[in-house]
């Protein structure tokens, strides 16, 4: 059904995100294949980005439905170093606009999840500690740079997080207000949270094998037909 109701949204200006993929073959073979068809400065370009990229944070977007508000999060994600994104799908799927996300969501790994519960236990599995966007939190938005490996939940525009995800979270974070209003547009509210989560953190690179099979899948999004590619060369290399 949120399938079915995502569909009706896309068009010329709108699309659904997809899921990220499996790689088609080993990283090293992908990454050995497709650096043959990209300029040296494209392959300097990729290095420079996979060594600024984290997984120390990862936003987790529930129930988010407002196809502009979905893509200027994924390029403030992609902006600020982030290349894990979870998604708890909405009412009418998670669905971008073209003119705002400027194409963000590929260089992206988005995991989808059905319920709040098994984006917790997912994440919790990988050991995230979960902190909630709530206008009274407990910790300052300043302050989750200094929490190692914290998903930070945004939640529904209207609604904001759901219950279920709530009580499942290990803290709460609040963005000081000093002005009349009261929040944040969700857009807002995760550019600035993304910004003071990753700007003082102490930074940890990915290991080896995370860059290389990133390095695989950015080349994999940069280059034409490349699966055809991966694909010819498995299929004629010696046995």
């Amino acid at each position: 059904m949120l399938r079915e109701r995502a569909l009706k949204r896309t068009g010329p200006n709108l699309h659904t995100v997809p899921q990220s993929k499996p790689l088609p073959a080993e990283a090293q073979v992908v990454v050995d294949v497709l650096s043959q068809v990209v300029t040296g400065e494209r392959l300097k370009r990729i290095d420079q980005i996979i060594a600024q990229r984290t997984d120390q944070v990862v936003p987790v977007l529930e129930g988010l439905t407002d196809p502009h508000n979905i893509s200027a999060v994924l390029r403030s994600c992609d902006a600020f170093g982030i290349q894990g994104v979870h998604v708890i799908e909405g009412t009418y799927g998670f669905v971008a606009a073209h003119a705002v996300s400027r194409g963000s969501e590929r260089w992206l790994d988005v995991v989808r999840h059905e319920t709040a519960l098994s984006c917790v236990t997912d994440l919790k599995s990988q050991g995230y500690s979960i902190y909630v966007a709530e206008m009274h939190g407990a910790v300052a938005v300043e302050e989750l740079s200094s929490l190692r490996k914290v998903a930070l939940v945004l939640g529904n525009e209207h609604r904001g997080a759901s219950d279920a995800i709530r009580s499942a979270a290990d803290g709460s974070y609040r963005i000081p207000m000093r002005g009349f209003v009261e929040s944040l547009n969700v857009s807002v509210a995760a550019a600035v949270t993304l910004y003071a989560a990753t700007s003082n953190r102490a930074r940890e690179s990915l290991s080896e094998t995370q860059a290389l099979e990133l390095k695989a899948r950015m080349l994999l999004r940069t280059v034409n037909d490349a699966e055809k590619l991966v694909g010819t060369y498995l299929r004629d290399r010696p046995s």
